[in-house]
């Protein structure tokens, strides 16, 4: 989750990788706005899904992209709504 593990750098399994070795119980997604700077946006959601003892880079990456696939359509959808 953002502002931790982002940056220049910082995507796909490197991220889940320092969660990992970082010792985090909890990761997720953090949908943004973004700017000049890497991973500073404003945040317009974030969404917490557990980090379990024993994952795998590729098991986190499976729950987080279980939680892309659920929540990016609907905060999309929302955003749409609001500008009309």
């Amino acid at each position: 989750l953002l502002p931790k593990f982002g940056g220049k750098g910082m995507y796909g399994d490197r991220v889940h990788e320092a969660v990992i070795a970082a010792g985090e119980k909890e990761s997720g997604i953090t949908i943004h706005y973004t700017n000049e700077h890497y991973d500073e946006g404003a945040i317009i959601r974030q969404v917490k899904c557990p980090v379990l003892p024993e994952d795998t880079p590729e098991e986190l990456a499976q729950r987080i992209h279980v939680l892309e696939y659920e929540i990016y359509p609907k905060v999309i959808e929302e955003l749409i709504e609001s500008e009309v």
